[in-house]
């Protein structure tokens, strides 16, 4: 072999001579390392992976210093717990790409030496060297399990998945913050425990965010989500729907568009059940029950449309029901979703909640947030609501001019002397759109049902409205007193609340 001018020629009797002086086996092995490693792509990547190690610890003292990190800088997360650590892994792995690229090139040239120079530790250089490798090998160890760690737990925080790809989650980010589930991190529902779901999240995720910088993904984001992990391995976690819950007292508050906004009360006694000493009782009872097995059909994309649904009771008796106003083909069942009811198809949005305009302001009046004193508030505030505006901004703008002119011109002594009131009252119908409506998204009023109830969209009547029969004659049952006994009904003042003590 002719060995490269700028290599020190090695002398093929110098791994005699060193076997017999006791050079140690670790000495040897690090010859090849160093005599490769001696080249740009090598040396590329100790910079890299040096540089961003510097970084990342260095963003680490300030995140222990100061507090806050990822969650106050959603896209600096980005930078420091997954690229930066990206780029390190890089450098890390060229170093040895470097030195097996050398070793190509000399073997293709006929320059490998059988016996590498001699790395002499006897030599002072050659030891602080040898402590500095191993120094950064512990290091690059500890901050690469560190860093691993850290960008798992940011990939799974609640400003990763809400704020990071900003325009695609707005809407539900901001339906979560409003939610009973807004201290529930988004992954212990939509990933749940264990390894397998994580994996898969990740992967699943992997699809969205090219999505994303493509440009590519669904507006408005479409619902429900199809791969979501079963109810029962996520939901039951906290909640236990066999547990038996009784009866539950609901009072819904509702106000008229007249000028003195008067209020009617609905008052329903749920029975929401569960299993007691005599068996399945009430909604949960009767739905989810040990051995109470219930698979649907539905043709539709968001559930809405359900013409087969097969009831399996606790003793196994399974019972198939028809629906004789839908009149579904026979493909349309085979290609339709076929699924096992869980909980997430009547709670379908127990967190990303979207309200109706007229819901919204029900909601705040009674909480307080917009005063009955404001003459037609309910009525003016819906209008502005239902308008159509071309941006979020322009909203917020228009609905607070059409308030103010209105009480400008149709009551001016209610501007002046309750501006306070119709101040408050103008940022809580503006919070209410801010909510709701998101044009960027195509989010706006009933994008996205919501199945709980039978109010604005069909929910338990998809199934209970009377038109499901078996083969036998017997029906699904949609009588009130099923799931619900009513004590009022839209009226005021209810005199049932009162004998309760709640008015």
């Amino acid at each position: 072999m002719v060995p490269h001018p700028r290599d020190p020629v090695p002398d093929p009797s110098e791994a005699r001579d060193l076997l017999l002086n006791g050079e140690t086996k670790a000495g040897a092995w690090l010859r090849p390392i160093v005599y490769l490693g001696r080249n740009p792509i090598s040396l590329t990547g100790a910079v890299l992976t040096t540089s961003s190690a510097f970084t990342i610890v260095t963003f680490w003292v300030f995140e222990i210093v100061l507090g806050g990190g990822a969650s106050r800088y959603p896209y600096g997360g980005i930078l420091f717990y997954l690229i930066l650590p990206g780029i390190f892994v890089v450098g890390l792995l060229l170093m040895p790409a470097g030195a097996l690229w050398r070793r190509y090139r000399l073997l293709k040239r006929g320059e490998l030496p059988h016996f590498y120079p001699r790395a002499d530790f006897r030599h002072p250089m050659v030891r602080r060297a040898a402590g500095l490798i191993g120094f950064a090998t512990i290091a690059n160890v500890l901050i690469f399990t560190t860093a691993s760690y850290q960008g798992v737990q940011y990939m799974d925080s609640v400003s990763f998945c809400g704020t990071t790809c900003h325009t695609v989650m707005q809407p539900e980010y901001s339906a979560y913050l409003n939610s009973p589930h807004s201290r529930v991190a988004c992954v212990e529902c939509h990933i749940g425990p264990g390894a397998s779901w994580f994996v898969r999240s990740k992967l699943s995720g992997t699809e969205q965010v090219f999505a994303v910088l493509f440009d590519t993904y669904p507006r408005p984001i479409p619902s429900p989500v199809t791969s979501l992990r079963p109810a029962r391995e996520t939901c039951e976690q906290c909640h236990w729907p066999q547990r038996f819950g009784g009866n539950i007292l609901l009072v819904k508050n509702h106000y008229d568009s007249d000028e003195a906004n008067t209020s009617e009360s609905t008052v329903l006694l749920m029975k929401v059940g569960g299993v007691d000493a005599r068996g399945p009782a009430g909604i949960h009872g009767h739905h989810l029950a040990a051995g109470v097995q219930i698979h649907y059909i539905a043709i539709d994309a968001q559930r809405q449309v359900i013409p087969w649904v097969s009831y399996t009771d606790a003793s196994g008796k399974t019972t198939i029901f028809r629906s004789n106003a839908i009149k579904a083909t026979q493909q349309q069942l085979d290609q339709g979703q076929h699924r096992l009811m869980d909980c997430m198809d009547c709670h379908n949005r127990p967190t990303h909640t979207f309200q109706l305009p007229a819901d919204g302001l029900d909601q705040a009046i009674q909480q307080h947030y917009i005063s009955t004193d404001l003459p037609y508030i309910k009525r003016e505030a819906l209008a502005a609501l239902q308008a159509s505006y071309p941006s979020r901004q322009v909203a917020r703008e228009r609905i607070a001019q059409a308030l103010e002119n209105f009480y400008k011109t149709q009551y001016p002594q209610i501007a002046s002397g309750k501006s306070a009131e119709l101040a408050q009252a103008i940022q809580t119908v503006e919070g209410i759109y801010s909510r709701n409506v998101f044009p960027e998204m195509h989010v706006t009023w009933g994008t996205y049902p919501d199945d709980l109830g039978h109010t604005n969209w069909p929910g338990c009547f998809r199934c209970h409205d009377g038109s499901h029969v078996a083969a036998g004659g017997e029906s699904i049952p949609n009588d009130c007193s099923t799931c619900h006994d009513i004590l009022a009904m839209s009226e005021h003042n209810p005199k049932v609340l009162t004998e309760i003590g709640m008015q």
